[in-house]
């Protein structure tokens, strides 16, 4: 069984047992959140529609992404702009999918 879940404008494909780095959620190391799934498929077949069932996810960190770096100039001007970012997300192991 594996489901489509949404988050951030993105969607995931996530069965029990994954682990997987969110967009930033609000919530503590340990903590458990639920998410919408848009789509799942079992033995029985595939259900589409929005939030058909319930994704429970234990939050495992709290963390930052590698740093990426933003390098901007303007040829034969010596105008450099130099930049890092990164990126914080929220790793989650997916418990169970409720339909």
């Amino acid at each position: 069984m594996y489901a489509i879940i949404e988050n951030g404008n993105k969607q995931y494909k996530v069965a029990e047992g994954d682990t997987l780095n969110l967009e930033k959620l609000d919530a503590e190391v340990g903590a458990t959140v639920e998410l919408n799934a848009i789509m799942v498929s079992d033995e029985s077949g595939v259900k589409l529609g929005d939030s058909v069932a319930k994704v429970s996810a234990t939050v495992v960190a709290q963390d930052k992404a590698k740093k990426i770096i933003v390098f901007k100039y303007k040829a034969k001007k010596n105008e450099r702009k130099k930049q890092g970012h990164r990126q914080p997300f929220t790793a989650v192991k997916i418990e169970k999918i409720v339909l």
